[in-house]
């Protein structure tokens, strides 16, 4: 039995369910193997067809979908035709509810959203659809190393062509702060702290402001070319903002905060959306 491996094959950018912190976006990298025997050209997969039918399938299946843990005991799914709708209650009693295609979302047979939980799940779909000489798949996922300020967060994009326009997928993130030509990591950190595990909302999107048990609560919805996006979450878990949460926005409008509240200063502010990508807003 031969070995072949792929790393960094792709970045798996989405949102899950945490019992504890609520909904959290994520980008993890991902390394595969493959063992299998040598097929008529000598090779166990053809790297191309690893570069393409592995990744296209780990992409579709995962990549911008909102992972729930299908064995939370909190956790309750009702699946329509072409919907599906989360209920989930957080240990602290908080509740999250998510409405939508069923495309969006991915149904992991898991207790709690994890790396293993996630290999394993993306282990089993590709088993059953490569070539029969691959006889075990193993993959790696991890977060990108980041020395400095990162924050996770949730969005969706209503005017996107693609999966960006699902309500509820996420990414780790990296930010850069330069203050009049020079980095201040002060504001970095302080800004990661005020995006920690958030949910970055359009306001046009928001529907209703409520109160669940005590708890405020917000309500966003929308329908896109996918179909009809829902989602309620925790107040104190989101941020608004008056523009689509694209990167491009999201970074805009730090620099534009930072020039409010340091009017006398200039800034660049680099905002990325997970793994090497994202844009630059400066004042």
């Amino acid at each position: 039995m031969t070995t072949l491996f792929v790393n960094r094959l792709t970045v798996i950018d989405f949102s899950y369910l945490d019992p504890t912190k609520g909904l959290l976006g994520e980008s993890w990298q991902v390394d595969i193997e493959l063992d299998g025997s040598l097929d008529h050209q000598g090779m166990v997969l053809d790297f191309g067809d690893v570069k393409k039918q592995v990744k296209r399938i780990i992409d579709q299946e995962f990549d911008h979908c909102l992972l729930v843990p299908a064995q939370h005991p909190n956790c309750q799914i009702q699946q329509l035709e072409h919907r599906c709708d989360i209920h989930f209650q957080m240990d602290s009693g908080e509740l999250i509810r998510h409405s939508s295609p069923y495309s969006a979302i991915c149904l992991i047979n898991t207790a709690q959203i994890n790396e293993a939980a996630l290999c394993s799940a993306i282990s089993e779909k590709l088993q059953t659809l490569l070539p029969d000489n691959v006889q075990s798949v193993r993959i790696r996922l991890y977060p990108e190393p980041i020395t400095g300020a990162w924050y996770r967060y949730s969005h969706g994009l209503k005017h996107h062509a693609g999966n960006c326009q699902r309500i509820a997928h996420g990414h780790r993130s990296r930010i850069t702060i330069y203050r009049n030509d020079n980095r201040d990591q002060t504001l970095e950190a302080d800004w990661a702290k005020r995006w920690e595990d958030i949910y970055i909302g359009t306001q046009s999107d928001l529907q209703e402001a409520f109160q669940e048990n005590g708890n405020a609560c917000l309500r966003f919805g929308y329908t896109a070319n996918q179909g009809l996006f829902k989602l309620e979450i925790p107040t104190r878990c989101s941020y608004l903002i008056e523009s689509d949460t694209t990167v491009e926005n999201l970074a805009q409008h730090i620099a534009n905060r930072l020039k409010q509240e340091h009017p006398n200063d200039s800034f660049r502010v680099e905002a990325y959306e997970g793994v090497d990508k994202g844009a630059i807003g400066i004042t």
